[in-house]
């Protein structure tokens, strides 16, 4: 059941059965020569759909921008500061509890994401607080990056070893392809793939990784291998 989809009758009524959510959340940046700049958002929506289509549970319109700083060198990344999303992240919150829901999971599919969700979890409880709401001290939020589930990584060595690398992976590029197919993109990729330097400014990052991968080989995913992590979810 999707949020985006359903009339405010039927949000209504599904309160009265649960008062759980998914909210889907990623990015919209580059990833490498052939992975596409909505790589994480893409992934981790279709993640989000298939858990709540399998546990009947309502799910947000995914949160497409999330905090990408680093990545903004290269053309056609967006990103959120970190403070910005906290406070997109808190009113999201705000609204969805007045209208009852208590309990968040969100399925996040960038890593730049997570300490600024984790904040924004800690600043929306004491908003919530502060506003006196109904249940706001039942409010419970819970994050998974699905590229860390056990399942997915453990499937993600045994397919690409140490060249998973840690973006522009093979393993998400491989979930986009089988779920764009006719979006498969093509480049030469050097051989020779940066990895291992810390994370600073954006200009920083594109010096470091000038291709824009982190220690990957994406040219070792294929449709397939994106199915076999969709059916793995």
């Amino acid at each position: 059941m999707l949020l985006h989809l359903s009339t405010w009758l039927e949000v209504e009524d599904y309160l009265t059965r649960s008062q759980g959510i998914i909210v889907p959340i990623g990015s919209t940046e580059q990833h490498g020569p052939t992975g596409l700049i909505g790589t994480d958002a893409i992934c981790a929506e279709a993640i989000a759909h298939a858990v709540g289509e399998a546990t009947h549970a309502l799910v947000c319109p995914t949160l497409n921008v999330g905090m990408a700083m680093h990545h903004t060198a290269f053309p056609g990344s967006i990103s959120l500061r970190p403070s910005t999303l906290i406070l997109v992240i808190r009113d999201y919150l705000t609204s969805l509890v007045r209208a009852g829901f208590t309990k968040f999971f969100f399925i996040n599919g960038h890593g730049g994401n997570i300490a600024t969700l984790k904040a924004a979890f800690s600043e929306s409880y004491g908003t919530l607080a502060d506003l006196n709401l109904p249940n706001a001290d039942r409010v419970e939020c819970r994050l998974a990056n699905w590229f860390t589930c056990g399942s997915v990584y453990k499937l993600a060595r045994e397919l690409y070893g140490d060249q998973e690398g840690s973006h522009a992976t093979p393993s998400e590029v491989a979930l986009t392809q089988y779920l764009y197919p006719d979006f498969i993109k093509q480049a030469p990729l050097s051989p020779d793939v940066a990895r291992g330097y810390p994370i600073y400014g954006a200009n920083n990052f594109r010096d470091r990784y000038p291709d824009g991968r982190m220690g990957s080989n994406p040219a070792l995913a294929t449709p397939a291998h994106g199915q076999r992590f969709y059916d793995w979810r």
